[in-house]
Order: C-alpha cells, then sequence, then structure tokens
C-alpha cells in the first residue's frame, strides 16, 4: 500500500493548509488513517486519526479547534485541515494507515503503511 501525501508548502503565521493524502490503486475506505508530522531534530508525532467511516475522529489536545481531518471515501481522499498555524506546525506531515477500520492511537509504531511525507513550512 502506497500512501500519497501532498498540499504542503509555506504559509505565514496565522495562515492556513489544507493536506490531502490517497493511495494509487487502493481504496481506502475500509481504513481510518492517521496523520503524523516530524520536525526537524524531533520525534514523529502523533496528530490526528479518522475512523474508515469518518465518524470518530481524534486530535491530539495540542491542536484544539486548528487542526481538523476529514474524509471522503467516494474521492478516495482524507484531508487534514490546517487553521491558525503556528511556526512551532512546521515539519513534514506524513499519512498513515494499518489497515484497520478504527484508529490505532498516536503512536507510529501502530501504523505499518505510510506515505512519503509533504513538507510544511510556516514562517513570515
Amino acid at each position: 500500500v502506497q500512501l500519497q501525501a501532498s498540499g504542503g508548502g509555506l504559509v505565514q503565521p496565522g495562515g492556513s493548509l489544507r493536506l490531502s493524502c490517497t493511495a494509487s490503486g487502493r481504496t481506502l475506505r475500509y481504513w481510518a488513517i492517521a496523520w503524523f508530522r516530524q520536525a526537524p531534530g524531533k520525534e514523529r508525532e502523533g496528530v490526528s486519526c479518522i475512523h474508515s467511516t469518518g465518524d470518530s475522529r481524534y486530535t491530539i489536545d495540542t491542536q484544539p479547534g486548528r487542526f481538523t481531518i476529514s474524509r471522503d471515501n467516494g474521492k478516495n481522499m482524507v484531508y487534514l485541515q490546517m487553521d491558525s498555524l503556528k511556526p512551532d506546525d512546521t515539519a513534514i506531515y506524513y499519512c498513515a494507515t494499518g489497515r484497520e477500520r478504527s484508529c490505532s492511537g498516536m503512536t507510529a509504531t501502530n501504523y505499518e503503511y505510510w506515505g512519503q511525507g509533504t513538507l510544511v513550512t510556516v514562517s513570515s
């Protein structure tokens, strides 16, 4: 399974980005999808996760109201809307799945399949 993350870029503090995750030749509709990020010199950190049906979502407490995960199974896409971005949000963002219907927590080792990552840089 090869996931593909996209949508990163350079944005000013306070700005917004929407990241997208899809898979070539495979449907994501039966799997929970998680977003992780890794800043330079730091460990990979879980950000958010969404159940396969989209009716259960989890976002880490440090991002209340700023990050919103969603999915469109008809388009085979999972999104991470990021608002009010801060310089500390600068990182490579990855989508991942363990091919389970439910989220497997926010521990990277619980997810077997990963996208290549997309770089988000928040800077003025």
